[in-house]
């Protein structure tokens, strides 16, 4: 396809069936402030090739979607001011008029499954937000993920959204909520809910995974699986911590008139600042652990595996 240009490193991992692992560019450019965003993102690259897998960052920079990037265009994700979040309805946009931007997970996932990448890692998925009575606010990660034959590797959704309505949501749309070593639906920054959300199932290795990944191939479904790892005990935060300081930056970013997608990267900098910093540990904590499994995941699902 003449709209995407891979490194070489990833171009021979996919033409040699080895396993390979998408990650968003969102996190890079919108996520994570300069020079912690830039540390992270080398870093998962580093972690994924430790397990044994290919990394693959997804871009798009100048009309191109990029499958995997080099060190140069690294850096200019991490600081450049034209790199716009790129949402799986912003692609055609970008790409038709040669712009740049960073995918979200909506578009990490579409672009990894339609160039054969089965596996990706992310930080917290979107989903539903508070208040979508009123206003109908719905991530496009959920769709994305009911469309797209892909396994996404997470700290569950963020603890910003309204999470009994997403994973509603995502029963009723058929994505398995699968929580790793865990029975309940981790909250990014909180190793589950208060009070807990039971996942659909609990898996305990990466080739249980890939077992259900394929039998949901060989049933011919849609869509992929949400696999859910907690925060390690030492590094996550406090429920009712959390959760004041969510409805103090709701109130915030309401009299603010901040809205769509401004509001998540809002309320995650507020609880940067309410929490004093440890709100980015625990983020950059989850995104190298998912990075880890993700790569194990992989592993299991690529040939001579998979079958």
């Amino acid at each position: 396809m003449d709209l995407v240009q891979y490194t070489p490193e990833v171009a021979q991992a996919l033409q040699e069936n080895r396993a390979v692992v998408a990650l968003e560019s969102t996190v890079i450019a919108h996520g994570l402030p300069h020079p912690l965003n830039l540390e992270v993102a080398a870093g998962m690259e580093s972690i994924v090739r430790e397990h044994k897998a290919v990394p693959a960052t997804l871009a798009i920079l100048d009309g191109k979607i990029h499958v995997g990037i080099t060190p140069g265009e690294l850096e200019r994700i991490g600081t450049a001011k034209d790199i716009s979040k790129a949402s799986l309805r912003d692609l055609p946009v970008l790409l038709a008029r040669k712009e740049s931007g960073a995918t979200t997970v909506s578009a990490t996932a579409h672009i990894a499954a339609l160039v054969g990448i089965r596996v990706f890692a992310t930080g917290g998925i979107g989903g539903v937000h508070r208040g979508w009575e009123r206003t109908l606010d719905i991530s496009a990660d959920l769709p994305a993920l009911g469309d797209t034959s892909i396994v996404t590797v997470c700290a569950g959704a963020k603890s910003v959204l309204d999470l009994p309505a997403t994973l509603e949501w995502l029963e009723t749309h058929g994505v398995p909520v699968l929580g790793y070593r865990t029975p309940y639906f981790p909250a990014f920054y909180t190793r589950s809910t208060e009070p807990p959300l039971p996942v659909d199932a609990s898996v305990d290795t990466p080739e249980e995974v890939a077992a259900i990944f394929r039998m949901r191939a060989r049933l011919g479904f849609r869509g992929g699986l949400l696999v859910c790892q907690p925060l390690p005990v030492e590094l996550a935060l406090d429920n009712d911590e959390i959760e004041s300081a969510i409805q103090s930056a709701l109130k915030d970013a309401s009299e603010q008139g901040v809205k769509g997608r401004a509001v998540t990267p809002f309320l995650l900098s507020a609880l940067s600042r309410s929490t004093g910093g440890h709100s980015l540990g625990a983020n950059r904590s989850l995104l190298e652990n998912n990075a880890a499994l993700a790569a194990e995941i992989s592993r299991a699902i690529t040939p001579p595996n998979y079958v």
